[in-house]
């Protein structure tokens, strides 16, 4: 019976092999591997009848049945039996064999088996194959795969086989006509090779270790005969790769006389093949395998193979490898094997025939020949060791290759011959030099993106592929350390090695520490060895200049001084303790900066105290001098370097200061004068820093030196001494006359002030004076340079008050003319900003300016900079690139020296007439109507304020008379259409009122609190927001009010009355702060005007659209309104509806103070309630019948106006005052206009206000949209801004707007109500009740969702409001409105949480209401059962056991069909009301258990629910049911499993839960099962993929005597059925569970 059955669960699965799903077909295959574990044999059997009995079977669904017997066979292989072995082989030798024609998949899966039997039947197998294996008979195409790969995978068992298979199978070569059986002989054939071979390498474990390679030679060398003279000459591809990887492990077990005799022709054969196949890599395999053959039988004919063989071999070299396609690489890799086994044999012939290839015009020649040069002098060394000149010399033409390719190539080699001993001969060091060549090569600064192969190498990749070689050899190769030092040190010096030299001096360090290792510190550097060698002078100076730009090439700063250190005994002797303290922390500070972050100004000073110390260290003359020497002698390598010469000089400057010899001094000097490049700017600076450093300990020899160049003939037309320079032109003149006054600048500046100040005027400045008259912009711009530098050198001077500098006058009135000469359309020069700088110096020097004199030079320059026309905007700066940022710096730092020139003239005369002084100049600038003159004007004047109050000391108390008229300059700006003016407007008025507290005697570091305000104002101008800007003025306004003295009040407001006229309009809202102060003194003069004011404000609005005349009218509506209310609101609330914006900044003004506020509020919320909300109104016939409601007009009206009062953030107190009115008002107001229309007059006018452009009008004039932000703002208003986030924030205002959503909008709003406004709800509450008994439903509805969810709240109890308001929701219940009955239930539902203290007392009647509930008859969608459902759910916590045991029965089956219901809400609330009434089944244990198993398998199904929230819902009822199961280990799972947050693995957890049943309730198996069947029919594609499985688990683990209870033929034909399901998963778990049948049968 058993056996039938476990027949029958496979014939269904294998009858499903015809699925079309793969999936599906895999989850087959897995079921009968399953049954396959349980009961081998007979799954075996079972598959061997089906496929027997099923003749006509497709050959793709046979494939499934035997990839599963191969897995059976293979997991079950030690286990099987002989006669089922018998079975199996018979079954797939037919399969394997019954079609003729090759069916690869079919017959493959059958040959698998075989092989798969074989592991331990070989004999078997071989018996039964070699019945198909017939002398004279051409066999079967699976046959032979079969044998090769049984040779493969049982090596010892098949080897014995192989003789008399191979005596069988030669003669059929001959029969074989079909391609594909030739080529199947031939890979039985690789195979047999390859096996014998590997049995004969293993001989000490083979059975028989008589066998030898003779016992096979003849057969194979036959088979060889039949391949290579036949085979391979066919015209098909696939089969001569078949027959050349058959030959290659045949070679080695040929008889060696046979080998030998074939060669001749064997390799030539091979080779033609390569003209044959574009995929070499098989031939080359071959091949190579050939050569080894031969070379092992020590043949001689290779010899005469050897040409063709290397002219074939090498073009497979030359034509370069694709990473992307792996066989190439394969490729490459066999032939480079097979040179170096012909380099091992022949070495002389294989580089006599690569060598020449090196001078190739071709470059993938050469390429290839470096590589195959560079395998054979790794893989043949010691054949290679004689050849080693020779190679070496051969390499002469390659290092001269300018082909990128070709030079990574020489690196590669070069690399190999290190590691080799090659380097260390004659020629080596070419190499070495060719190698930091390589190095040396510029770096790109964009690396591209690119495989190692690309056909454009760049010369980036071959600079780093050299530079990490160099290191490797310095640094790993022991043996190089004697070629590289100190050979590499002639590479420091030269400047074409400039990019070698981090690596250079990374590896030179390396080797030089390690000498010093080996106690060679003395004699580092042997000169009298090597005397190509820099000089140690050399060194330094090269080392010391590349270090100035320390972060250039790969930081070769750090690597440069690192290797100075290194080198310093070889330097100088003395040293040792200055270099290893000092260099250390240089190098330090490089590594804590970054290129960005490292001053180069500070960094140079550095390495010139550096510099310095080592001078001083070394303390000998002889030694500078030829240190000088050197330098000088260095300097025109650095042409084209500006920056690192520009350093030189500087060093040069810093040496000849420590020289003691005069005359050595005053002979560089004349060289450096002979022979500078004067045309380049970065030289002339050199030039000059390097005098002026000497000048330190050299004044009288430098100043010398250049008087002579004064009075030399290179400044006249004749020749003359300087005689070099007789050939130069005019301009080169003047740059040289302009490197001389630099030259006497920098002196200036670096001469001991004691000595200098006495030569200025009479030796100086008497040469710079005779070249002012030029037209040259260099020799302009030197000779500012250098009279500001003179003008600074006098300031720092001791006595710089005690020095009258003569010519301070024509010095200031040169550079005014300057100035002048600039042209005032563009900034292209800098020389306004040099002169400026130059004047600042010079007006601190004694004596003062004259007043004319003063006069010209602020006009001058204050006309030369703000009159610029303004930058280009960013967009177009961007577009130009660095000529507009240069621009941009130019600009910035001439209003720099602007600022600093107009202090250092305010610093002169510091008293309240000095600054009306310089206002004078600059007031015409500040009102100008141009925006760019204005900005640069008001920038300039912040600056000076702040400069004058930070110098500002009084002493005596004096009136600072112009405040007034300064700040009436200055505020009107704080609303300048220019952002940053407004910015400096604010900082202009901030320090004149400083200005005005220190002149009343308070201290400068006093602060005042309202004058601070004004920095906070700062950062609401940065944009023109009105409201911000009108604040802003209001703000200083006040400040003004307060600070202003009472004498200068009357002025100020003259002044500021003028500025309403500014042509910039926002300029006059400071202004209307003014006017409005005034309005409020003097309302009462106004009384009889009030409504022609109203409407001449309101005109004006219209007419203006400013943002301060509005603000100016709102404080003129509320003056007259506290006077006149009745009048203002009966004339507002005429306007027309909508409200225009200005109307409303009017109805905003009247919020300003409490008491009107409120008398205004409650004469609006009577208008609101006088009328009736809306009437019904007809549709057109034509539109459908029903009718519309439509708003009336007055209660719209003054909804608006409600809104826009307290909109306003003043009308606080008035709203709290009101506030229970207000809300219960606005509430049924916003009930009443749900879905309510506009009055079809209006409808027009509120789409033209929302398309106008004013942005105050109110949001919306439709009447919900309306009373709900009116609402919304009452409670802002009120205090309550919680309660409206709150909602706002939940979606509530959104869904009471909604007519289907109305009521959950207000739900969210009283939860809110409860939560943050608690107190205020008892009047609330009462002023509500009597709209439950309201006409309209719409009233009914929300206050009874008000109500519901007010009880959620425990506030109702404490406010003892719980009584009252349950009453009054159970009185809902008979309401004839269906979303009144629904909303009673849940807040009477709502008592669990707000007061579950009080449902007990209250139970009975709380649980009749909801059971009526559940059975409402007019509940056609169930809405009011799932609420009762849902409330029942939360009260049965709180109620009495005894009152609920009593319908606990009744609940249950009424709730029961809901848990399939097709609503996801009834699903879950039925659900989660079911885990609730499991607390109370205590008592009634037996009754309700037999519910909770009804319930079980429903609710774990679900588990698989396509709704999250029923999911939800079955864990908790899973979770409360588990204590009543009386199964621990059920419970506990529940408990940990199906907790919410945790997400569950439902098949692990599904089979636990299955254990675990079958454990406890084994005889439930059945009824289970016959649950699961009712859900094979379940919509959800989910749940029917869940009920085979729970099925497949439950057959799992029961017991083998519980099996009786199931029909399984029931259940075999139920699961067939459903292995048709449309859906695959289903068919999957079908499948799985098919398979598990196993346990039960």
């Amino acid at each position: 019976m058993t056996e039938s059955r476990i027949k029958r669960l496979a014939t269904t699965l294998m009858d499903a092999t015809t699925d079309k799903d793969p999936l599906v077909q895999e989850q087959i295959y897995n079921a009968l591997c399953y049954l396959g574990e349980s009961e081998p044999e007979e799954i075996l059997n079972s598959c061997d009848e089906y496929l027997r009995q099923h003749d006509k079977l497709a050959y793709p669904h046979r494939v499934i049945i035997l990839k599963a017997m191969e897995t059976v066979v293979k997991n079950n292989i030690v286990l099987l039996d002989k006669s089922t072995a018998k079975v199996v082989i018979f079954l797939a030798s037919n399969e394997m064999t019954k079609s003729k024609e090759v069916i690869r998949d079919w017959q493959q899966a059958a040959s698998n088996v075989l092989v798969a039997v074989g592991q331990r039947f070989i004999n078997k197998v071989m018996e039964e194959v070699l019945t198909k294996f017939q002398p004279g008979i051409l066999p079967h195409y699976f046959v032979l795969q079969t044998f090769a790969n049984l040779s493969v995978s049982n090596v010892f068992g098949m080897v014995p086989f192989l003789n008399s298979i191979l005596g069988t199978m030669l003669p059929m070569l001959g029969m074989a006509k079909q391609d594909h059986m030739k080529a199947v002989f031939c890979y039985a054939l690789q195979h047999f090779s390859e096996s014998i071979q590997e049995y004969l390498a293993n001989l000490d474990k083979a059975p028989d270790p008589t066998v030898r390679k003779d016992t096979f030679s003849n057969e194979i060398f036959s088979a060889y005969e039949v391949l290579f003279n036949s085979w391979l000459q066919h015209r098909e591809a696939k089969l001569r790769l078949a027959v050349v990887e058959a030959l290659g492990p045949m070679s080695y077990l040929m008889p060696s006389e046979k080998l030998e005799e074939q060669l001749p022709k064997l390799i030539p054969g091979i080779l033609t093949l390569y003209k044959k196949h574009t995929e070499a890599f098989y031939i080359s395999k071959s091949l190579c395998q050939i050569l080894e053959a031969s070379v092992n039988i020590g043949s001689r004919s290779l010899d005469v193979q050897l040409d063709s063989l290397l002219g074939t071999l090498h073009p497979q070299i030359c034509s370069p490898a694709d990473p992307s396609v792996p066989l190439t690489v394969k490729n490459h890799t066999e032939v480079l094997r097979c040179f170096t086994v012909l380099a091992c044999s022949f070495p002389d012939r294989v580089l006599a025939f690569l060598l020449p290839k090196l001078e190739s015009s071709n470059e993938r020649t050469r390429v290839g020949t470096l590589l195959i040069m560079r395998q054979i002098i790794n893989s043949a060394p010691s054949q290679m060791e004689i050849k080693k000149p020779f190679i070496l010399s051969s390499m002469k033409l390659p290092l001269q290759d300018s082909n990128n390719k070709v030079k990574r190539a020489v690196v590669q080699v070069i690399s190999a011959m290190a590691h080799h001993g090659y380097l260390e001969q004659p020629g080596g060091e070419a190499m070495m030099e060719f190698l930091v060549r390589q190095c040396a090569l510029p770096s790109d600064m964009q690396p591209k993106k690119q495989p190692p192969d690309a056909d454009d190498l760049t010369s980036d990749s071959v600079q780093s592929i050299s530079v990490n070689t160099l290191f490797l050899l310095s640094t790993t190769v022991d043996r190089m350390n004697n070629v590289l030092w100190p050979y590499l040190l002639e590479f420091v010096t030269p400047i074409q090695f400039t990019n070698a030299l981090t690596p250079l001096c990374k590896s030179l360090m390396y080797l030089a520490t390690k000498k010093q290792e080996e106690g060679e510190n003395a004699s580092l550097i042997r000169y009298d060895l090597n005397a190509n060698l820099p000089s140690p002078y050399a060194l330094m100076t090269r080392l010391l200049v590349v270090s100035s730009q320390p972060y250039a090439g790969d930081c070769r700063g750090v690597a440069a001084l690192r290797l100075l250190n290194v080198l310093h005994y070889s330097v100088h002797p003395a040293l040792d303790q200055l270099w290893s303290k000092q260099v250390p922390l240089l190098v330090e500070h490089i590594e804590e900066n970054t290129e960005k972050s490292l001053s180069q100004k500070e960094w140079e000073e550095k390495l010139l105290l550096f510099l310095q110390e080592t001078l001083a260290a070394v303390a000998d003359n002889a030694w500078i001098c030829h240190f000088v020497t050197e330098m000088c002698r260095q300097l025109s390598s650095y042409n084209g370097l500006p920056l690192e010469k520009n350093f030189l000089y500087k060093c040069i400057g810093t040496t000849l200061g420590a020289c003691a010899s005069k005359d050595l001094v005053q002979k560089q000097l004349q060289e450096l004068l002979e022979t500078a490049r004067y045309h380049e700017e970065a030289e002339r600076e050199g030039l000059a820093s390097c005098f002026g450093i000497c000048a330190i300990n050299h004044l009288e020899e430098t100043l010398a030196k250049l008087e002579d160049f004064v009075r030399s003939d290179v400044f006249k037309k004749s020749v003359g001494l300087f005689s070099l320079f007789k050939d130069r032109s005019d301009n080169e003149v003047e740059k040289i006359k302009s490197s001389l006054i630099l030259c006497y600048g920098y002196v200036a500046v670096y001469a001991p002030k004691e000595l200098v100040l006495a030569r200025i005027e009479a030796d100086i400045l008497k040469n710079i004076f005779q070249y002012f008259n030029t037209k040259d912009l260099t020799l302009k711009l030197c000779l500012i340079r250098s009279i500001c530098m003179i003008s600074q050198a006098i300031c720092n001077g001791v006595k710089c008050g005690d020095f009258i500098f003569s010519r301070k006058a024509e010095l200031v009135a040169q550079m005014v003319e300057f100035i002048k000469a600039e042209p005032l359309e563009a900034m292209r020069t800098p020389v306004r900003q040099r002169a400026m700088i130059t004047c600042t110096y010079l007006v601190i020097l004694e004596p003062h300016l004259s007043d004319p004199d003063r006069t010209e030079l602020m006009d001058t320059c204050l006309a030369s900079v703000l009159a610029l026309p303004p930058l280009e905007p960013a967009k177009e700066r961007e577009e130009n690139g660095g000529d507009a940022l240069h621009k941009e710096m130019l600009y910035a730092d001439t209003m720099g020296a602007l600022k600093d020139l107009l202090k250092s003239l305010l610093q002169r005369n510091l008293t309240p007439h000095g600054l009306q002084d310089m206002f004078a100049h600059l007031g015409p600038w500040i009102k100008s109507n141009k925006e760019h003159e204005r900005q640069r004007a008001v920038e300039v004047s912040a600056a000076l304020l702040d400069f004058y109050l930070s110098k500002l000391n009084v002493s005596t108390v004096i009136p600072f008379y112009n405040l007034g008229v300064l700040i009436a300059l200055f505020s009107p700006r704080c609303s300048d259409s220019l952002a940053s003016v407004r910015q400096h407007a604010v900082d202009c008025v901030y320090c004149l009122l400083y200005i005005q507290l220190c002149y009343e005697g308070f201290a400068r570091d006093h602060r005042d609190e309202m004058v601070e305000g004004l920095k906070a104002l700062k950062k609401g101008l940065e944009e023109p927001d009105f409201t911000v800007l009108f604040h802003t003025c209001n703000n200083i306004a006040m400040v003004i009010g307060k600070r202003v003295p009472p004498d200068q009040l009357m002025s100020l407001l003259l002044a500021m009355f003028e500025g309403l006229a500014d042509p910039d309009k926002n300029c006059s809202r400071a202004a209307t702060v003014m006017i409005n102060s005034l309005l409020k003194e003097r309302g009462a003069v106004l009384q009889e005007k009030v409504p022609d004011i109203m409407s001449i404000i309101h005109s004006k609005l219209e007419e203006v659209d400013e943002e301060h005349i509005r603000k100016a009218a709102q404080q003129t509506v509320y003056i007259l309104a506290a006077q006149h209310k009745s009048v203002v609101v009966s004339s507002l609330l005429g306007s027309p509806l909508p409200f225009d914006s200005h109307t409303c900044a009017m109805w905003r003004s009247l919020a300003t103070e409490p008491t009107l506020t409120s008398q205004i509020l409650e004469q609006l919320l009577e208008k609101v309630n006088r009328d009736v909300p809306y009437k019904e109104s007809k549709s057109f016939p034509l539109l459908g019948s029903g009718s519309e409601r439509v708003a009336t007009p007055l209660p719209l009206a003054a909804t608006c106006a409600l809104y826009e009062i307290m909109s306003a953030a003043e009308s606080g107190p008035a709203v709290l005052g009101l506030y229970p009115p207000l809300f219960v008002t606005l509430l049924l107001r916003l009930s009443c206009t749900v879905g309510v229309q506009l009055p079809r007059n209006l409808q027009g006018r509120e789409r033209r206000s929302s398309s106008s452009i004013h942005g105050h009008a109110p949001r919306s004039l439709h009447p919900c949209s309306c009373a709900v932000e009116t609402l919304k703002v009452m409670l802002v208003r009120g205090g309550s801004e919680e309660v409206a986030r709150a909602v706002g924030s939940a979606g509530g205002w959104e869904l009471m707007a909604s007519p289907e959503r109305h009521h959950d909008g207000i739900a969210v709003l009283a939860g809110a109500m409860a939560r943050h406004a608690g107190p205020r709800l008892p009047l609330i509450v009462k002023n509500l009740i009597p709209t439950l008994n309201s006409v309209f439903d719409s009233q009914r509805v929300t206050t009874t969702a008000f109500f519901a969810e007010l009880l959620n709240s425990n506030v109702v109890n404490d406010l003892i409001l719980l009584e009252t308001m349950m009453d009054n929701m159970t009185g809902r219940q008979k309401d004839t409105c269906m979303l009144v009955r629904m909303l009673a239930l849940r807040g009477l539902g709502n008592i669990a949480s707000g007061s579950p203290e009080k449902v007990r007392k209250h139970g009975a009647k709380l649980l009749a209401s909801m059971v009526n509930g559940m059975d409402d008859k007019d509940d056609p969608q169930n809405l009011v059962a799932l609420e009762a459902m849902s409330s029942l759910s939360k009260l049965l916590d709180h109620l009495e056991e005894r009152d609920v045991q009593s319908m606990l029965l009744h609940i249950a089956i009424r709730i029961r069909p809901f848990f399939d219901s097709e609503q996801p809400d009834l699903r879950q609330s039925s659900i989660v009301l079911f885990g609730n009434l499991t607390k109370f089944s205590q008592g009634h244990c037996e009754v309700f258990f037999e519910q909770i198993l009804n319930g079980l398998v429903t609710l774990l199904l679900h588990l698989q629910d396509p709704k999250p929230e029923v999911v939800k819902a079955c864990k908790f009822a899973l979770r409360m049911c588990g204590p009543n199961m009386g199964c621990e280990g059920l419970c506990d799972m529940f408990l940990n499993h199906l907790r919410e947050e945790r997400s569950l693995h439902y098949g692990e957890f599904m089979n636990n839960v299955c254990k675990h049943l079958m454990q406890s309730y084994p005889e439930m198996l059945n009824r289970l099962i016959l649950t699961n069947l009712f859900y094979f029919k379940s919509n959800w594609a989910d749940i029917r993929a869940a009920a085979p499985m729970f099925i497949g688990f439950l057959v799992l683990h029961v017991d083998e005597d519980q099996c009786q209870q199931v029909d399984l033929d029931q259940l075999i034909s139920a699961l067939n059925l459903l292995l048709k399901d449309p859906v695959p998963a289903v068919r999957v778990k079908v499948a799985e569970t098919l398979g598990r049948l196993v346990r039960i049968l």
